[in-house]
């Protein structure tokens, strides 16, 4: 018979900025913040590979409620092609499955570099969770099935050769939501006349969430609760970026029931795609603006 108390799940609101581990799944990673923290609630804004390391977005609580806020911001990535050999997954993971004596000079290299910025079509790898007839391409492909997947157009605001080597490249991109960094490298090589794979891949930052706002899960684990809770950033962190509309209280309580308000004052917006709304520093929704008025996209607890 097992005696040991069921663990209580909290009600708890906030960001775990993650320094997600080497060979981790975001998946099992946000199962093992839940835990520390004996979340009711938990999510992530945005996949990273097990093979990537990096900032993982864990939302608990309510700020699951503005996962598409923080996924939808930019990324940044470091990381390090391997020159000489194509692989099934694009990545150190696969299978080879051609391969180049080709090892391209440093100026090649940085010559080709501006054709993949902007906003460009890519092709992603077939070992991807996007889904082909209702099935993750990643499953069709591990079965052996062909997998076809259209290119498509991805946002890419900068790349840079960090550093060169003979064998491999480091480079960072700064680019938008669905940029594949695996299909970058392996483009790449191919304008350079090579083959090549992602060896290393970091996430440096996601939205407002960068490396220097990161936790390792080591570190979680040595704190006690209280003190887990005392390093959780606000949800409103994840709209860094996003207009704040501030409310009286009347207002406040309107729009908690999801009802429009007209927003009244100096300065106040007339016309907004898409902004936050709160009361004394809480979130209270999000949504946009139109003739004036505030209309409730998601409401917040």
């Amino acid at each position: 018979m097992n005696d040991k108390p069921k663990r209580i799940k909290r009600a708890i609101s906030g960001w775990v900025v993650l320094d997600k581990p080497y060979d981790m799944t975001s998946t099992q990673a946000v199962g093992k913040v839940r835990w520390l923290f004996s979340a009711a609630k938990a999510g992530h804004a945005g996949t990273l590979d097990p093979l990537a390391t990096g900032i993982l977005p864990i939302a608990l609580g309510e700020a699951t409620k503005a996962v598409p806020q923080v996924q939808d911001g930019t990324k940044i990535y470091r990381f390090a092609i391997k020159w000489g050999s194509a692989t099934t997954t694009d990545d150190a993971e696969g299978e080879v499955v051609s391969t180049s004596d080709i090892r391209p000079e440093r100026a090649a290299l940085e010559a080709v570099l501006p054709a993949f910025t902007g906003t460009i079509m890519q092709r992603p790898p077939i070992y991807s969770a996007l889904k082909v007839d209702g099935e993750r391409a990643y499953d069709l492909a591990r079965a052996g099935e062909a997998v076809d997947l259209p290119p498509r157009a991805i946002d890419v605001d900068a790349i840079e050769l960090i550093e060169h080597g003979g064998e491999q490249s480091v480079l960072e991109v700064t680019c938008g939501k669905g940029t594949y960094v695996r299909s970058l490298a392996r483009d790449i090589a191919e304008a350079l006349g090579t083959r090549g794979h992602v060896s290393v891949l970091h996430r440096a930052a996601v939205g407002p969430f960068h490396d220097q706002d990161a936790l390792t899960i080591d570190r979680l684990e040595a704190l006690s609760l209280e003190e887990r809770d005392a390093l959780l950033k606000p949800v409103a962190a994840g709209f860094a970026g996003l207009p704040e509309i501030r409310l009286d209280a009347q207002q406040a309580n309107a729009v908690r029931h999801g009802n429009a308000v007209l927003l009244t004052g100096a300065g106040s917006p007339v016309s907004l795609d898409e902004c936050w709304v709160s009361f004394r520093g809480e979130v209270l929704a999000t949504g946009w603006v139109e003739f004036g008025q505030f209309k409730c996209r998601r409401v917040f607890n």
